[in-house]
């Protein structure tokens, strides 16, 4: 099994995160720093070590959906002691995180699991997986602005995927829009519309896929099921 498979298995992080670790050189295989990722590790016979601990396979599959509220960190740690998503967590035995991110001052759907495979499976560039949000701006944007965002848009140098936008509502003096991207480049849809000269006010996510909230309350988390978890790939 290929490094980064294995340390994705091990409910550390996806495959694409184990990659940087073992670029790092934050990953050691028998004792030995190990950073080339084209390394076979031998289930069972090879000692795979991430921070000094020995590291296995996780048995338990753990799927979790949380609805996260501002003011913490999509991480599982911070070196500067803020709050993280995982403090929210209660009960589960299984070293589980996040899938992806949402920013410090956006709330709203976020997967955690610690199934490697299964993040990477929503994660990848190339999956296109959506995600559906709902966007609060002070100003009513024009028409020709969302055109834009719904076209595709260049951010840091790279054009959007064409998104769905839906026509604003004017909401508790405010303008409410439902947005949905097809990729997750970092704080895409708060520089979407700063790309067309909106500052978001205030920022939900609340679909993956065709998996949504519901009702799930504001800092509570449910475990998914089969049924739910079939809805993000649809």
């Amino acid at each position: 099994m290929r490094i980064n498979q294995y340390l994705a298995s091990c409910g550390i992080c996806s495959r694409r995160k184990a990659e940087e670790l073992i670029k790092n050189n934050l990953i050691k295989v028998n004792g030995v720093v190990n950073n080339v990722l084209s390394t076979d590790i031998k289930v069972g016979i090879d000692k795979v070590e991430y921070k000094g601990k020995l590291v296995k396979p996780e048995e338990k599959k753990v799927y979790l959906m949380l609805n996260k509220p501002k003011g913490y960190l999509t991480s599982v740690s911070d070196d500067r002691g803020r709050p993280t998503v995982l403090k929210l967590i209660k009960g589960v035995n299984e070293r589980i995180f996040p899938v992806g991110r949402l920013d410090y001052n956006t709330e709203g759907l976020l997967i955690l699991t610690n199934d490697g495979e299964f993040a990477n499976s929503i994660t990848h560039p190339s999956k296109h997986i959506s995600k559906t949000y709902e966007v609060l701006l002070k100003q009513k944007p024009m028409v020709d602005k969302l055109q834009e965002l719904r076209n595709g848009i260049e951010i840091d140098g790279e054009k959007t995927l064409p998104a769905y936008i839906s026509k604003p509502r004017y909401v508790d003096g405010l303008y409410l829009l439902e947005v949905t991207i097809f990729e997750g480049k970092n704080r895409q849809v708060r520089k979407m519309f700063e790309a067309i000269g909106y500052k978001v006010f205030s920022l939900k996510r609340i679909a993956v896929g065709k998996l949504t909230l519901q009702n799930l309350p504001l800092k509570a988390y449910k475990h998914l099921t089969e049924d739910d978890i079939k809805l993000i790939f649809k």
